[in-house]
């Protein structure tokens, strides 16, 4: 995946630029961290539930929540690559009239204009 940098967008000529790119690194390994922990905290939950203890079920309860907190964390970060990831396309392919976009293997494809967009 590493290698796949989105090179060859807009009209082949233009990068995306390389603090875009770190960003978008900075926030998948974020994501990933955070899926990390909730596959951590969901053998904790269901640990707890299984063992029918109370004071582990009472446990639950924060696990729970500090699971949903998580996947809000998860949501945010997923909508923020969202919207930075279209203004880096809107801006790479400023100037591009060709209709013709670079796929990130360097293969061209033709780009897909959506009634009313």
């Amino acid at each position: 995946m590493e290698g796949d940098t989105f090179s060859g967008l807009g009209n082949g000529s233009s990068q995306l630029d390389g603090k875009v790119m770190q960003s978008f690194q900075k926030s998948f390994v974020q994501v990933q961290n955070i899926l990390d922990q909730n596959r951590l905290l969901i053998n904790e939950i269901n640990q707890n539930h299984e063992s029918k203890i109370p004071d582990n079920l009472s446990r639950n309860v924060g696990l729970i929540r500090e699971l949903n907190n998580n996947i809000r964390r998860v949501v945010d970060l997923y909508s923020d690559l969202s919207t930075s990831f279209t203004k880096s396309m809107d801006a790479s392919s400023e100037g591009d009239s060709s209709g013709v976009a670079f796929k990130s293997d360097g293969k061209a494809g033709h780009k897909r204009h959506r009634p009313g967009s």
